[in-house]
C-alpha cells in the first residue's frame, strides 16, 4: 500500500465504524471501562483554575450548563468536543435544536465534558476545547451554538492533538466574538469542564430517569433519554415535540 493510500484508508475506517456503530444502536462514546465513573473518567489533570460559582453569559456554573433559549421543554445534551459522534449529532440536529431555540419551543441546556483528553496526545483537547466554548458563552451568549457548531465543522480526530488554543480563538472571532485570548489560554474554565465531567459520570442526575452519564451524546428531554439514533434527526424532534 502507498502512502498517499493510507489516510485516505484512515478516514475510510473512521467513517465505517460511526456507521456501524450507529447502526447497531450503541451510539455513544465512553469513557475508561464502558462508565468508569472513578476519578476523572479517563480525563488529565484538572485545571488549577478555582470553579467557578453564579452565572454569567449563558454559563449557569452552579446548575453546570450553558443554557440557550427559553422555552417550556427542557433538552439537556452531555458531549465531549473529541467525541466523533458528538459531531454526528451535533451535524444531524444542530440546526433543528436552533431553530427550536428560537421559535421558543425549547430551553437547551449544554453541558461539555471531557473524558476523551485521554485521546488528545496530552494537550487535554476536550477540556481547551469546552473551555473555549465556555468563554464565548459567557462573552456573548448568542454565539454559543454557532461556536459549538464551529467546533465540530472542524472536529479534531480522536488521537490526533486536536486544534490549538489560537485556533479556538480564531473560531470565536470569526463570529465576530470579542478577544477571548486570555481566558482561553489560562484554561479559566478547565475546572468548570472537569466538574461537570466528574458529576456527569458518577451521578445522580436529578430529575433524570438516568443515574448517571455512560456515554456521549446523552440527549435527555424534561428529563427523560432520547434513545434513539443520533442521525435519527425526525425521531428527536418528535420526541422533543411530544415533551
Amino acid at each position: 500500500m502507498s502512502r498517499s493510500m493510507k489516510p485516505r484508508l484512515g478516514t475510510l475506517i473512521s467513517a465505517l465504524a460511526i456507521a456501524a456503530v450507529m447502526t447497531v444502536g450503541v451510539a455513544a462514546c465512553a469513557p475508561v471501562g464502558g462508565g468508569d465513573t472513578g476519578g476523572t473518567g479517563g480525563s488529565s489533570a484538572p485545571s488549577a483554575a478555582p470553579i467557578p460559582t453564579g452565572t454569567s453569559g449563558a454559563a449557569d456554573f452552579d446548575g453546570g450548563f450553558l443554557t440557550v433559549g427559553s422555552g417550556a421543554t427542557v433538552v439537556d445534551v452531555y458531549f465531549d468536543p473529541m467525541c466523533p459522534i458528538c459531531g454526528v449529532f451535533d451535524k444531524t440536529n444542530g440546526a433543528q435544536l436552533s431553530s427550536f431555540v428560537d421559535d421558543g419551543t425549547i430551553t437547551l441546556r449544554l453541558h461539555p465534558m471531557n473524558f476523551l483528553n485521554r485521546l488528545s496526545q496530552g494537550t487535554e483537547y476536550s477540556t481547551r476545547a469546552g473551555g473555549a466554548l465556555t468563554c464565548v458563552a459567557v462573552a456573548d451568549p448568542t454565539k454559543t451554538l454557532p461556536y459549538l457548531t464551529a467546533l465540530f465543522d472542524d472536529q479534531p480526530e480522536e488521537g490526533s492533538a486536536g486544534i490549538d488554543d489560537a485556533a479556538l480563538v480564531k473560531l470565536a472571532s470569526d463570529l465576530g466574538v470579542s478577544d477571548i485570548s486570555e481566558c482561553v489560554t489560562t484554561q479559566a474554565y478547565g475546572s468548570w469542564v472537569q466538574h461537570i465531567n466528574d458529576a456527569a459520570l458518577a451521578g445522580p442526575i436529578e430529575g433524570a430517569d438516568i443515574p448517571k452519564v455512560e456515554g456521549t451524546p446523552t440527549v435527555l428531554v424534561n428529563g427523560n433519554s432520547f434513545t434513539g439514533q443520533v442521525n435519527d434527526a425526525k425521531g428527536l424532534a418528535a420526541f422533543i415535540t411530544a415533551g
